[in-house]
């Protein structure tokens, strides 16, 4: 196995089963974040995460984090928390502002750069990439942003600034995504957080073979209109293959 160099001049990638082991999942190198390399990307389960000023690297890690539906766990002190919501939560009111403020980690470092904010922006303005905001009053407090691939989505980076902000990002996204028909959050890489929440780990390949199957399935119409998320959502609309 080794990495594999991508062309300029095209958008094609390898397989992800020819990803290494160590470290776990690195596919390619190069290339750029253009929106087809980008979609390119996602549809075969492969995404792009590097330190800023490097080249691009590619991933496609082996196990796999998702989230599935029924698995979703909300702790008792969440559901409690829940009760008494004090956010305003809205879906794809401000995917600039969720994705800068996910990149804004002063203490971590981020490999959320200028570019690749730009780079999911177009992907927003073209309707395949999606935020979900946490306000409180008119302040924007926690939020997530990912990439629709049907009935999956794919997420990459959620923000908090005050507490349980971005668990009621994801639970009002968890809502309302499967009101809609969704199936299945790609978490890509497990970690403390979202395994509270009942994310776990699955094959790559079983990972794969979900994709193909989920990124054909259209959800129901206006599931990434923008718009209010309610605290409680009604009975799912039926989704449409």
């Amino acid at each position: 196995m080794r990495i594999v160099k991508l062309s300029p001049q095209s958008i094609a990638f390898p397989s992800p089963e020819g990803a290494l082991r160590d470290p776990n999942g690195l596919l390619a190198i190069g290339g750029d974040l253009t929106p087809p390399r980008l979609l390119a990307a996602y549809q075969r389960g492969i995404f792009p995460w590097y330190s800023p000023g490097e080249a691009i690297l590619w991933w496609s890690p082996d196990p796999r984090a998702v989230l599935f539906p029924n698995e979703f766990h909300i702790s008792r002190s969440l559901k409690r928390f829940l009760r008494s919501n004090p956010f305003h939560i809205t879906l794809n009111h401000d995917f600039a502002a969720v994705i800068a403020a996910c990149a804004h980690r002063p203490d971590e470092g981020t490999w959320i750069s200028q570019d690749v904010q730009l780079a999911y922006l177009q992907l927003h303005r073209q309707g395949y990439a999606h935020s979900v905001e946490v306000w409180l009053g008119d302040e924007l407090v926690g939020g997530i942003y990912g990439v629709a691939q049907g009935a999956l989505f794919c997420g990459e980076s959620m923000f908090s600034r005050t507490t349980n902000a971005s668990k009621c990002a994801l639970v009002a996204f968890y809502r309302h995504f499967t009101a809609y028909g969704g199936e299945l959050v790609d978490c890509q890489v497990l970690n403390a957080h979202t395994a509270r929440l009942g994310a776990r780990e699955i094959p790559r390949r079983q990972f794969l073979q979900l994709l193909s199957n989920l990124q054909r399935k259209a959800l129901a119409p206006g599931c990434w209109q923008p718009q209010v998320i309610p605290p409680q959502q009604d009975e799912p609309p039926s989704s449409t293959n």
